[in-house]
């Protein structure tokens, strides 16, 4: 698995740099490809050093001490322990949707936040096989991949804004014909297939943080049944953002019909049954 994510990676770096040289060139402006590349470097910096706390902003987590929840933190130490991780801050997102996250840029500097409704709706034995499952993002290093993905993705998209932009404003129009119908196929298209990527390696991070959370455990069925009891429930979440919907255990907006196949978390089904099949 580790492999195919790194050919992922690499295909979308190469992506960058290909829509990025191919919309400099059609504009005649070198400075697009400059441009590109020191805000992708400005970016992946913001990125590493503050966006666990932009994404916690985002979801309006509170941070919570052992005082007032000591029965989760008394999970998460056992969890860490066996993980072989630091204890990692913990939050409370105040939402009636059972769902959570990790993140922050490493294992030394990680947050897990939990919904108010995860807290009440699951037991504790699912609620153990959910913590794992965001501790194994933070042993498996998932949230900087993450993070970067994000970054790739939004540099992708700013491209192709400018290049159309360009077009409409003044852009170089001396690249009429085959040249010129590449570029706007690529100004349009590029954004989605960045996109696909960051699906496709959401989705197999979060089977690999299943797997990892059951060694935790032990107990691939708590795992399981948390999901499903997520998957069930229709409560909606406000703080919910499609910029942010791939860090949770399971997809905060709740997608239908053909938005599926744009959904950031493979179907419960598939993850249950995989569960399910796990012996130790």
């Amino acid at each position: 698995m580790q492999t195919k994510i790194s050919f992922l990676l690499l295909g979308f770096f190469i992506l960058v740099i290909g829509v990025g040289y191919l919309f400099s060139q059609l504009l005649g402006n070198v400075d697009i490809l400059y441009f590109a590349v020191i805000f992708s470097v400005l970016m992946s910096f913001i990125s590493y050093w503050f966006s666990d706390k932009i994404v916690l902003k985002i979801a309006r987590a509170q941070e919570i001490k052992e005082t007032e929840i000591p029965e989760i933190y008394k999970i998460v130490k056992n969890l860490c322990l066996k993980a072989n991780l630091p204890l990692p801050k913990l939050y409370l997102i105040r939402e009636q949707q059972p769902n959570a996250f990790a993140t922050g840029r490493n294992k030394n500097h990680a947050a897990v936040a939990l919904t108010q409704g995860l807290l009440t709706k699951l037991n504790s034995q699912e609620l153990e096989g959910v913590i794992s499952h965001e501790l194994s993002h933070i042993q498996n290093k998932d949230m900087l991949l993450q993070t970067m993905v994000v970054v790739l993705v939004g540099f992708v998209a700013i491209l192709s804004r400018m290049f159309l932009w360009g077009q409409i404003f003044g852009g170089r129009r001396s690249g009429s014909g085959p040249l010129m119908i590449l570029g706007l196929a690529a100004a349009i298209l590029a954004p989605l297939a960045a996109m696909l990527i960051q699906l496709a390696i959401s989705r197999k991070r979060e089977f690999l943080a299943d797997a990892s959370a059951a060694h935790i455990t032990l107990n691939p069925n708590s795992l399981a049944s948390a999901l499903e009891k997520i998957s069930a429930d229709k409560s909606p979440m406000k703080c919910a953002q499609q910029a942010t919907a791939h860090l949770y255990i399971s997809n905060p907006l709740k997608g239908h019909g053909l938005t599926k196949l744009f959904m950031t978390h493979p179907p419960t089904g598939d993850r249950v049954r995989a569960l399910r099949t796990m012996t130790f």
